[in-house]
C-alpha cells in the first residue's frame, strides 16, 4: 500500500505516518512545517520530507490513498491534484474507521476526560499483556506511538474528538468511528468557533450515540445532567452502564481507592480522575478484564502526558502542569490539587490560548473556576486574540468573567516569567494550566524552583 499524507507533521498526522510505517506500508508526507517531536520521530524512520512545502507532483495515480490532516487548506495544491486524479481521499478519522471496520471499536468521548479514560484503558491492557490496535491523544509510557494498527487485534480503542475531520469534512471525527463501545464522559462547551452555540455542540454528542452499531453498548458518567440526559434517550445501544465517583479518602495526600479487597493507594488524584477511573473500570470489563485485575493494574497508573503531570517536587514544594484550558477542567484540576494538598498554599495559572477562551462571548463561562485557589494568576496575550482575528478583550472583562476580586491578570510573556520565578514556592503547590507555553516560559527554570 502507498500512502500519502498531506500535512504529515502535525501531532496525530505523524502518529498514524509511522503506524503505517510499522504496518509495512510505503509511506511519504509533505508540509509547510513541521515541528519537534514529529520531526525528530519521522526522520528516524525516513518520514521526513526533504524539504518543506507543497508539491502537487508528489501526487501520481499510484497512490492507493491520500489522507488530509487539518493543517491543509481546501486549496491546497497536493489536494487538488488528488481530486482532478479521482484518488482515494480519506480524512485522518476516516482512514482509522477504514483501519479497524472489521474490529470491535471502542471510543472514548467528551468534552473533558477522554484522553485519560482511553489511557486508563490502554494502561490496564498493556499490564495484562492483552494486544489492542488504539489511538489516544497523548504519549504514554511504555508506548512507541499515540496509533497502533494491525491486521489481527480484535478491538480498537479511538479517543472520540468533537472537532471537525478535515478540510473538506466538517463532520466531527467521533461521528466517523460508529462504535460497537462507548462511553460518554461529559458535556461542558467548547470549540465555540466551530459550534456557536450549547444547544448546537451538545446536538453532535447526540447524534455521535445515534451513529452507535445497533446492539452497542453505552457506558456514561450519571452525575453530568446532560451526559444522563441524551444517554438514557439514545436508541442505538442495547446495553447502558451509568457510573458516579467511587468511594475514596484522602490520607496525608495519598488517595486510597475503596475496593472489595480494601483501601488501595492510588498514583492519581482528584475527583475528576477518580470518575474517568470508574468508567474506565466498566470499558474494560467489557473487554475481557475482570474487576480484580483491573484494580490491580490500575494502581500503576500515573496519568497521561501533559494530564496533571507532577513536573517538579522537593522540600514541600510541589508543580504541576496541565493541559486544562476549558472552564470544566480548569475548575476541576483547580480543585482536585487544592484537595490533595489541603495544608498546601496553592498558586494556580492559567492561560487563556483557545479560540473559545479568547472569546468574549465564552469567558464568563470561567466564573468560579479558580476560586479553589488561594493566589490566581491569569495569563493572556493580546498578539494571540489579534492573530486568531478574534475581538480585544481587557483585563476587567477577564476580571468580570471569572468573578474573583484578587484575581492577577498578566499579558506581557516576561513580566509573567519574572514574577513567577520569584515566587517563594515554600509549603506551596504551583500550577500551571495551558495549552500554550505563556509567549515562551523556560520549563526547566521553573522546575529549578523548587530546590
Amino acid at each position: 500500500m502507498k500512502v500519502h499524507f498531506i500535512a504529515i507533521g502535525g501531532s496525530a498526522m505523524h502518529n498514524l505516518a509511522l503506524a503505517l510505517h510499522h504496518k509495512g506500508y510505503q509511506v511519504t508526507g509533505s508540509d509547510d512545517v513541521i515541528f519537534e517531536p514529529s520531526k525528530s520521530r519521522l526522520e528516524k524512520y525516513g518520514l521526513l520530507p526533504q524539504e518543506y512545502g507543497w508539491n502537487s507532483q508528489a501526487i501520481t495515480t499510484e497512490l492507493d490513498a491520500v489522507i488530509v490532516g487539518m493543517h491543509a487548506k481546501e486549496d491546497n495544491p497536493e489536494l487538488k491534484r488528488a481530486q482532478e486524479l479521482g484518488l482515494t481521499i480519506y480524512s485522518y478519522p476516516e482512514y482509522l474507521y477504514e483501519q479497524s471496520k472489521n474490529k470491535t471499536r471502542v471510543v472514548i468521548a467528551g468534552s473533558h476526560g477522554k484522553t485519560t479514560i482511553t489511557s486508563m484503558v490502554l494502561h490496564v491492557m498493556h499490564y495484562h499483556d492483552k494486544e489492542v490496535d488504539y489511538m489516544v491523544g497523548a504519549q504514554l509510557e511504555g508506548f512507541d506511538t499515540m496509533v497502533h494498527l494491525t491486521d489481527d487485534n480484535e478491538f480498537m480503542i479511538l479517543e472520540g474528538d468533537e472537532y471537525l475531520s478535515s478540510p473538506i469534512d466538517r463532520r466531527p471525527k467521533f461521528h466517523l468511528y460508529q462504535p460497537n463501545i462507548a462511553l460518554l464522559s461529559g458535556i461542558a462547551w467548547d470549540h465555540i468557533n466551530v459550534f456557536p452555540t450549547y444547544e448546537n455542540y451538545v446536538s453532535q454528542f447526540e447524534m455521535f450515540l445515534d451513529l452507535m452499531k445497533d446492539g452497542s453498548i453505552l457506558v456514561y458518567n450519571e452525575e453530568d445532567d446532560e451526559v444522563k440526559r441524551i444517554s438514557e434517550a439514545a436508541k442505538k445501544p442495547t446495553r447502558k452502564h451509568s457510573y458516579h465517583l467511587p468511594e475514596h479518602q484522602i490520607i496525608d495526600g495519598i488517595t486510597y481507592l475503596e475496593t472489595p479487597e480494601g483501601a488501595m493507594p492510588i498514583e492519581i488524584f482528584g475527583k475528576h480522575n477518580l470518575n474517568n477511573l470508574a468508567g474506565a473500570k466498566w470499558v474494560c470489563q467489557h473487554m475481557g478484564i475482570d474487576e480484580d485485575d483491573f484494580y490491580e493494574a490500575i494502581a500503576s497508573f500515573k496519568g497521561a502526558s501533559k494530564r496533571l503531570e507532577k513536573i517538579a517536587e522537593s522540600n514541600g514544594k510541589v508543580i504541576f502542569k496541565d493541559f486544562a484550558h476549558s472552564p470544566s477542567k480548569v475548575k476541576a484540576t483547580t480543585e482536585a490539587v487544592h484537595d490533595q494538598y489541603i495544608e498546601r498554599k496553592l498558586i494556580a495559572c492559567l492561560e487563556l490560548h483557545t479560540y473559545s477562551s479568547l472569546n468574549p462571548e465564552f469567558l464568563k463561562e470561567y466564573a468560579g473556576a479558580l476560586d479553589a485557589a488561594d493566589e490566581a494568576v491569569v495569563f493572556f496575550s493580546p498578539e494571540a486574540v489579534a492573530i486568531k482575528q478574534l475581538a480585544p478583550i481587557t483585563k476587567e472583562q477577564i476580571f468580570e468573567a471569572f468573578d474573583r476580586d484578587d484575581l492577577i491578570i498578566m499579558t506581557e510573556p516576561v513580566t509573567f516569567s519574572t514574577w513567577l520565578l520569584e515566587k517563594n514556592l515554600d509549603q506551596s503547590v504551583l500550577l500551571l494550566m495551558s495549552s500554550g507555553n505563556y509567549g515562551g516560559l523556560d520549563l526547566e527554570k521553573v522546575k529549578q524552583m523548587v530546590t
